[in-house]
């Protein structure tokens, strides 16, 4: 599912027009791209947490010529899925 079905099914169960749900939907992304760039977790109880890793540097190889280079350190956006959305999947 695409952003833009993902906005009709939203409408939909909402009982919202389109241009309301992809604002909710556009102002919910804007906040959690918010707060994790701050560092903060958005904690969404039974459905996930989006949180901000550091990984450490470290050596890779590249995988196109096989050669080892160094990989910096670097943050990544992380989510974890709840147990309600981990559960609707078994």
């Amino acid at each position: 599912m695409n952003k833009t079905e993902f906005i009709g099914v939203v409408a939909e169960k909402a009982a919202l027009t389109k241009v309301d749900a992809k604002k909710v939907i556009d102002g919910f992304i804007t906040t959690v791209e918010d707060a994790v760039k701050k560092g903060e977790k958005v904690v969404l109880k039974g459905f996930g947490t989006f949180m901000v890793l550091e990984k450490a540097a470290h050596k890779g190889i590249n995988p196109k010529t096989k050669e080892p280079i160094n990989i910096p350190a670097h943050k990544v956006v992380k989510f974890k899925p709840g147990l309600d959305l981990t559960e609707c999947v078994k």
